[in-house]
C-alpha cells in the first residue's frame, strides 16, 4: 500500500507549532514511506476564511520545507458534499433537528442533574410532519444529524496509542450540518479522505473520539477508515498552556520577527513528545530516516520554546556557506566561516560585518601599551600567533591580559570571533588607527 497522508488547515488564522507539528508529522511519515502528502485548505466556512490566511499558510509550509505533492481546498468541491448528503438522507442516516442551542442547553443541564450523560436524546428521530411543519412556521432551520449505529463498539488498532475503543452509545448523533445550511468539519473531511484515497489519518488525541464516529461516517458513505495515529498534545514545559511566551507565535513572527531558521522549528518539531532527545539538524533527511511511530509518547508533550533559540545558534555553526550565500550580502565564505560559530541569529552577521569594515569605537584603557603593540604588528600577513608572541616577549604580558585589551581595541566587543581568523579581515589601515583609539 503506498502511504498517502493529508495536512488540512482552515484558513482561519495563522499557523502555530501546534499545526506545524500536525503538519510535519505527516510531513515525515510520507517523505519516509515514498508517499504522498496532501495540503488540504478547510475553507468551509466563508465567513471567518481568507485569501491572505491562506497564502500565510502556503507559505508558512515552503519556508520550513514542508513541499506537498497535491492540494486542493474544499470550497471547490460542495456538489460533491452535496450528492453524499443526498444519499445519507436518503438512507435514513441524516435526520433533521430543529432543538435551538439554549434548547439544547437545558437538556444537557437535566440530564446531568439527573446523573446522567448528556446524549441527544434522537428528539428529531421522532417528529412528525405535522411538528416539522410547526417548526418551519416559527422560522426554524433544521441542523441535521449522523445517526450513529449503537450499541456499538468501534475499535482499531492505533500506530501511537495501541487499541482504542469507544462505546459509541456514549457518544450524541453528530452534527454534520448546521441551521445555516453549512458543513461541520466532519463530514467533508470523510468525503475528501475517501475520494483522495487517504490511508493514514495522523493526528493530535484530541481526536480520539471524533475519530470513532467518523469510523462509522466512511462506512456509510461506500469507504473504510483509513489507518489511525493520535499523538499526544503539547503544553509549555511547567504543563501550562502554549501561549505567546509558551510557543503559541505564529510561524510568520517566529520567521520575520524572532529570525528563526526553519530547521530549527522542524528539529524541535520533530523530536517534542518523542523517546529521542531534541538536537539540531541542519537538513531534515536524518529526521526522516528515524521517523518512528514506536518513538512517540503517550504523555503530554512538554514544549520549551526557548528550545528554539538554542537550536538555532547550533544549527547555524554547523551550516556551510554554500546553504546560506544566497541570504548574505557582500559577505564572503571565509568572513562567513570566521563569524558563524559566533552567530546565534542569521541577522547577526550584519553586526560583525560592521565590526570587521567599521567604524568601530575601540576601547581602550592603556594607550602606551596599544602604541607598542602598534609598533609591533608584523609586516606582510597579519599572523595573530607572530604578533602576539612579538607582544609578550616584548613587554612580558600573557594569557586573557594580552588578548583582552587587543579584542577591545579591535571589535569594541569583549567576545567574539576567533581573533586569528579575525585580524586579516579588518586589515592593516584599520588595525593601526584602532590601536591609536580612533574609530574606524
Amino acid at each position: 500500500m503506498s502511504v498517502k497522508v493529508r495536512f488540512a488547515p482552515s484558513p482561519t488564522g495563522k499557523l502555530h507549532l501546534g499545526n506545524i507539528r500536525a503538519a510535519l508529522v505527516n510531513w515525515l511519515f510520507a517523505r519516509q514511506q515514498g508517499g504522498t502528502f496532501v495540503l488540504r485548505i478547510d475553507d468551509t466556512d466563508f465567513d471567518r476564511s481568507t485569501q491572505e490566511n491562506e497564502d500565510a499558510i502556503r507559505a508558512d509550509l515552503q519556508w520550513l520545507g514542508l513541499n506537498w505533492d497535491e492540494t486542493f481546498s474544499q470550497s471547490s468541491r460542495f456538489d460533491r458534499y452535496n450528492e453524499v448528503v443526498e444519499k445519507l438522507k436518503a438512507e435514513g442516516r441524516l435526520y433533521p433537528c430543529y432543538e435551538t442551542a439554549d434548547e439544547l442547553d437545558m437538556k444537557r443541564k437535566i440530564q446531568l442533574g439527573r446523573g446522567m450523560p448528556p446524549v441527544y436524546d434522537r428528539e428529531g428521530l421522532k417528529l412528525t410532519a405535522e411538528h416539522i411543519a410547526a417548526y418551519e412556521a416559527e422560522g426554524r432551520k433544521p441542523h441535521w444529524r449522523f445517526k450513529l449505529d449503537t450499541p456499538e463498539t468501534v475499535t482499531w488498532t492505533d500506530l501511537i496509542r495501541g487499541e482504542v475503543s469507544i462505546d459509541m452509545a456514549s457518544l450524541s448523533d453528530p452534527i454534520l450540518i448546521r441551521g445555516d445550511g453549512s458543513f461541520l468539519y466532519t463530514l467533508p473531511s470523510v468525503v475528501d479522505d475517501v475520494d483522495y484515497g487517504i490511508t493514514h489519518i495522523v493526528r493530535g488525541e484530541d481526536h480520539v473520539t471524533n475519530s470513532a464516529v467518523q469510523v462509522q461516517i466512511f462506512e456509510a458513505v461506500g469507504g473504510k477508515a483509513p489507518e489511525m495515529a493520535h499523538f499526544a498534545l503539547m503544553t509549555g514545559k511547567g504543563g501550562e498552556g502554549l501561549s505567546k511566551r509558551h510557543g503559541a507565535m505564529s510561524i510568520g513572527e517566529y520567521r520575520d520577527e524572532a529570525g528563526l531558521e526553519p530547521m530549527a522549528v522542524v528539529s524541535l518539531m520533530a523530536r517534542v513528545g518523542t523517546s529521542e532527545p531534541v538536537e539540531a539538524f541542519v537538513t531534515p533527511e536524518p529526521l526522516i530516516e528515524g521517523f518512528d511511530f514506536g518513538k512517540f509518547s503517550r504523555g503530554t508533550a512538554k514544549l520549551d520554546a526557548a528550545d528554539l533559540d538554542i537550536l538555532n545558534a547550533k544549527i547555524l555553526h554547523d551550516t556551510p556557506f554554500e546553504a546560506v550565500k544566497d541570504r548574505l550580502d557582500g559577505v564572503d565564505e571565509a568572513f562567513w566561516n570566521t563569524v558563524r560559530p559566533n552567530l546565534k541569529k542569521l541577522s547577526d552577521v550584519t553586526e560583525w560585518t560592521k565590526i570587521i569594515n567599521g567604524p568601530v569605537t575601540p576601547v581602550i584603557e592603556d594607550a602606551d601599551h596599544m602604541a607598542v603593540c602598534a609598533e609591533l604588528l608584523p609586516d606582510g600577513d597579519l599572523d595573530w600567533g607572530v604578533w602576539t608572541a612579538a607582544i609578550k616577549d616584548k613587554t612580558g604580558v600573557k594569557g586573557k591580559g594580552l588578548f583582552m585589551p587587543l579584542r577591545l581595541a579591535l571589535t569594541g566587543q569583549a567576545a567574539g570571533p576567533d581573533m586569528a581568523s579575525i585580524l586579516p579581515l579588518i586589515g592593516r589601515e584599520k588595525v593601526l588607527k584602532r590601536l591609536t583609539g580612533e574609530a574606524a
